[in-house]
């Protein structure tokens, strides 16, 4: 029988502990050889990242020893680091930068030369060429200025590093032929981001890896192509979004290559990270992809001579790291039911098996609140799509006729997107009587250039209309109280937090994490990577700074009025202390009530369990007290300055 408590007091078996216990971070899955091969990010290691390899006995081992993590921080944000070889393993080591190579579990020897200023030279997307003599990969050069090419890395320890291509800004991760002749990779120049317009060249390499000739395959400063891949007869593949949709192509000797199976649909997201792969072509030719339709993912398979994918009936519904095995794939997948796991796909049967779950530990599925797919009308006719989840816990009812309060959850990018993989951060709060609206606002990606481009000249507007519509229409609909929602967001998704609260009218207090508070400021001091990034999603720069001025949250803080809790890395080189700081100050000196929290080590989204635990304490803490209810459970409170202005509606 169920308990009667009013909404957020509910207890739940979904701790913060089990948020950090026993269960990881994955990334990167691939196949070499007889092996299986993924990235754990472990929270109870302080988010060390650990390259782990699946023998074909079933035995499990790690290959990065304790005192090393392989991460690198190319473009910060980093991603794929790592490439084995004929047994070796080579990764981009956190710390100091370099590139390593691990061998029969010897210790990691670096390969690459140590700079005069530690971490000064980073690497990414590495693979290794055929006969094991080279890494080539991304390198990233910090001096006065940060500079960005494409080199190869002798394996031999000599430090010999020989630089193949430069003269552009950026560099994707490269793609070699089978036989080692020709590198594909994609480059692109400020002001625009990779998702905005690339160039696809390939590199006819000698013998000794000199460079013969460049050719030009695709692209433009309007077309989006990414992820180049050969086949196994040495064919380049890449994704284009020439029609508005990213679709994969081939290199077929036509001008610009040829689609495979066009389709209104997405087959590739937006290139934050080294190493995407949103498809894997087979040793019998067959591709298998994943494409986002209405939000929803796929995996399906394209048969040689096909033109249209078949999909796989399979119970989930979001697919990365796709690689091939030869007779079938290695990737992650998750769903509304299952967590994120490195899972393989038989290309015939169809089948998928779980390799390695992110989570060893299971939640009755009566505590677990499902996600519905729903589209809602925002400003100007413009539809917003959101994954909505209500309140659920086997063990609690609410008082009769109680709403929920309701959280809307801003992603980051902003080209991200809201997924429908199980997350116990969305059930740690629908588990204790919070309403949750995972907002895919103008600007996401999954739906289309079309839909991606609604952000642009208009981040801060856009984005904000688009959640207090969707949090005007759920309390409309009288699922949600309408003077209990809030808002909270990370990144790209803590501005939106923070202009949201201070247009008012909707939501009553929010959460940002590590946001954006000055344009002016960040243009100034962010990193190289999205240094010009405002330039699509405001203006240039040099001749907006009064929209600059205009959109910042800072320069509005006089308007806000509703209590705020702010977290912040300090180590965060994407979006600077100073940004929460700001705020912060700005309140504080106002009489605002506002809470505080910073952790040493972080940088840009928390890692380790410390972090990890007390944000999600600490923010459910601070909603008791504005809405004055006692959540279930103890944990550290949290100091809220100008508390005594806090305004009790619960």
């Amino acid at each position: 029988m169920s308990n009667t408590a009013p909404y957020g007091t509910w207890s739940s078996p979904i701790t913060t502990d089990l948020l950090v216990e026993q269960t990881v971070r994955l990334s990167d899955a691939f196949a070499a050889g007889d092996s299986l091969y993924w990235t754990e990010g472990r929270p109870e290691e302080a988010g060390r990242q650990v390259v782990v390899e699946r023998r074909a006995d079933g035995s499990l081992h790690d290959l990065v020893p304790a005192g090393y993590s392989a991460r690198t921080k190319v473009h910060e944000y980093g991603g794929l680091c790592t490439a084995v070889h004929a047994g070796a393993l080579y990764f981009s080591n956190f710390a100091d930068q370099r590139l390593y190579r691990v061998v029969d579990g010897a210790a990691p020897e670096a390969i690459t030369p140590e700079p005069d200023v530690v971490a000064a030279h980073r690497y990414a997307g590495p693979v290794v060429t055929p006969d094991g003599a080279w890494v080539i990969c991304v390198r990233e050069r910090h001096f006065d200025e940060v500079e960005n090419d494409l080199v190869a890395v002798s394996t031999s320890g000599d430090g010999t590093v020989r630089q193949l291509a430069s003269g552009h800004d950026f560099f994707g991760t490269p793609a070699l032929s089978p036989d080692g002749t020709r590198l594909a990779f994609c480059a692109w120049d400020h002001p625009r981001m990779p998702w905005d317009g690339t160039e696809l060249s390939e590199l006819e390499l000698g013998a000794d890896l000199e460079v013969a000739s460049t050719r030009f395959v695709a692209g433009g400063p309007a077309e989006s192509v990414s992820q180049p891949r050969y086949s196994p007869d040495g064919v380049l593949h890449f994704i284009s979004d020439r029609t508005g949709w990213w679709n994969l192509y081939v290199d077929d000797g036509s001008p610009t290559g040829r689609a495979l199976a066009p389709a209104d649909a997405e087959f590739a997201s937006a290139d934050w990270l080294f190493g995407l792969a949103s498809y894997a072509i087979l040793d019998d030719g067959t591709v298998i992809g994943t494409w986002s339709a209405d939000g929803r993912g796929v995996l399906g398979a394209l048969s040689p001579g096909a033109s249209d994918f078949a999909a796989f009936a399979l119970d989930y519904s979001s697919f990365s790291s796709i690689r091939s095995t030869g007779r079938g794939i290695v990737g992650l997948a998750g769903s509304s039911r299952h967590p994120s796991a490195v899972v393989t796909v038989d290309a015939r049967s169809g089948e998928l098996r779980v390799v390695k779950a992110s989570r060893a530990s299971t939640i009755d599925a009566s505590y677990l609140a499902l996600p519905a797919g729903r589209d809602f009308k925002s400003a100007g006719g413009r539809i917003t799509h959101a994954l909505v989840y209500l309140p659920k816990n086997a063990d609690f009812a609410a008082p009769a006729g109680e709403r929920p309060p309701l959280i809307v959850a801003v992603h980051g990018g902003p080209t991200s997107s809201a997924q429908s993989t199980l997350s116990y951060d969305i059930q740690y709060w629908t588990s204790r009587g919070f309403a949750v609206a995972d907002v895919n606002y103008g600007g996401s990606t999954g739906h289309g250039r079309q839909f991606r481009e609604e952000l642009r000249g208009k981040w801060g507007i856009v984005d904000v209309e688009d959640c207090q519509h969707v949090a005007r229409a759920l309390a409309d609909e009288g699922l949600v109280d309408a003077e209990r929602c809030v808002i909270h967001g990370g990144s790209a998704g803590g501005w939106t937090v923070l202009c949201a609260t201070i247009a008012g009218g909707v939501f009553a207090a929010g959460a940002s994490y590590y946001g954006v508070a000055n344009l002016v400021g960040f243009a100034e001091e962010t990193h190289k990577f999205e240094s010009r990034y405002l330039d699509g999603l405001v203006g240039p720069a040099a001749t907006s700074r009064e929209l600059f001025v205009e959109r910042s949250p800072i320069c509005h803080i006089d308007e806000l009025r509703v209590p705020l809790i702010l977290f912040q890395g300090l180590e965060d080189e994407i979006v600077p202390p100073n940004q929460s700081e700001m705020i912060v100050e700005g309140l504080r000196s106002r009489g605002i009530p506002v809470a505080y929290i910073a952790y040493e080590g972080e940088q840009h989204g928390f890692r380790g369990a410390v972090a990890i635990r007390r944000t999600h304490e600490a923010e459910l803490a601070f909603y008791g007290q504005v809405f004055g209810f006692t959540p279930a459970g103890e944990f550290e409170p949290v100091f809220i300055e100008n508390a005594d202005a806090l305004k009790r509606t619960g």
